[in-house]
């Protein structure tokens, strides 16, 4: 499946509906996310900030967040879902796990997940690793 800027677009300005637009069918709606008005989450020196969440004009779900991990960070162990992910390395060193193959990112790299596939991040680096997930349909 290949994703064009225009689709990534639109993947972003999905995930920035409220949940409830989500459960009433709602599409997403254009709009832009200025990273300091987004809530961030903390544990440890990990943080979380959800970005969008809602269904393209095709019905398919789309949601995407950011996460910065300390060094040596994992957000949690590996595991696996029925819906893909999307993950965009933005700065510093992320280790992807996929279906026991480690790949290490740096910025700018991309990595796919498909369905069900089991798979695991990690910061390996000594320096903060920030990165985006874009998380394509539902578990339902």
């Amino acid at each position: 499946m290949m994703l064009t800027r225009r689709d990534l677009g639109l993947l972003a300005a999905a995930l920035a509906v409220p949940q409830a637009s989500i459960a009433q069918g709602a599409p997403l709606s254009s709009k832009a996310y200025p990273y300091e008005e987004m809530p961030v989450h903390k544990n440890g020196e990990n943080e979380f900030r959800s970005v969008l969440a809602g269904q393209l004009h095709d019905g398919c779900l789309l949601k995407v967040h950011q996460t910065r991990l300390g060094p040596e960070g994992m957000p949690h162990p590996p595991h696996h879902h029925l819906h893909e992910e999307m993950f965009l390395v933005r700065e510093g060193m992320l280790e992807v796990t996929i279906s026991g193959k480690s790949t290490r990112l740096g910025p700018g790299s991309v990595a796919f997940v498909g369905s069900n596939d089991e798979h695991g991040v990690r910061n390996p680096g000594t320096t903060p690793a920030e990165y985006f997930v874009l998380e394509l349909g539902n578990d339902a």
